[in-house]
């Protein structure tokens, strides 16, 4: 891949979040909602104008109807759907997916696509770290509801917001294995201190002891989890071939 076309995907990219993001103003949301076709038009002309100037390629002018069909057509597809994170990803997903295609077909990267897909497949490394990825999340979530199940029965854990504690171990073990597949050990142990920060308080009131003790053990066994994964992760991808 020469760096003249990364450049060009990089302007493709830069133009969809100009746009998309600091262009398309709150109002212009709110009114696109209500069903003002109007603003969908006026917004999806105005990426396909910014893409197309932005690229530098006036000789790609097929480059203003793609992005302008397609963007509204994902845009009235999001605006049936409830606000949720899963929508918003879905729709920076598919306006991303557009990009990096008209991307390829300007370039004529398709071989350089195909290895790159051909080498992620044969990539032990690539499957090495999906795996783990995965079962620090949905698994272990299992896992630890399972192993503090005794404690949470009895009823000594205190009101919180819903899927909190779910969201927080999700994020706490992606940090703690990303620290170790890097060599960054150490933050682990600042990233246990930040959480313990938030329950000090709760050391000295008696009433709330037992709910500092479930918190304890849950973090503790997650940390463990993780710290576990992280490590033998990092050993099957600096150890490749090997069998245990």
């Amino acid at each position: 891949m020469e760096l003249t076309d990364l450049n060009l995907l990089l302007k493709l990219l830069f133009s969809h979040l100009i746009v998309d993001f600091i262009l398309q103003t709150n109002k212009i949301v709110r009114k696109k909602r209500e069903g003002k076709y109007q603003y969908h038009i006026i917004h999806s002309l105005t990426q396909a104008l910014v893409t197309y100037i932005v690229a530098g390629l006036w000789n790609c002018w097929f480059i203003i109807p793609v992005i302008f069909i397609t963007h509204f057509a994902i845009d009235l597809w999001k605006i049936t759907q409830k606000e949720k994170l899963y929508s918003f990803i879905i729709d920076q997903v598919l306006h991303i997916l557009v990009l990096c295609t008209l991307w390829v077909v300007i370039t004529k990267q398709y071989a350089a696509v195909g290895d790159i897909l051909q080498n992620i497949m044969k990539c032990d490394k690539c499957w090495i770290y999906l795996i783990g990825y995965l079962l620090i999340l949905k698994p272990a979530s299992i896992f630890l509801g399972l192993f503090t199940k005794r404690w949470r029965d009895k009823g000594n854990v205190s009101e919180s917001l819903q899927n909190a504690g779910q969201w927080i171990g999700y994020l706490e073990r992606i940090l703690i294995i990303t620290f170790i597949l890097i060599g960054k050990i150490e933050a682990i142990g600042f990233l246990l201190a930040a959480k313990s920060i938030f329950r000090f308080g709760e050391l000295s009131k008696s009433k709330e002891i037992k709910t500092t003790e479930y918190v304890l053990i849950g973090t503790l066994a997650s940390f463990t989890i993780a710290i576990i994964i992280g490590l033998i992760m990092n050993w099957l991808s600096t150890h490749p071939g090997s069998v245990i």
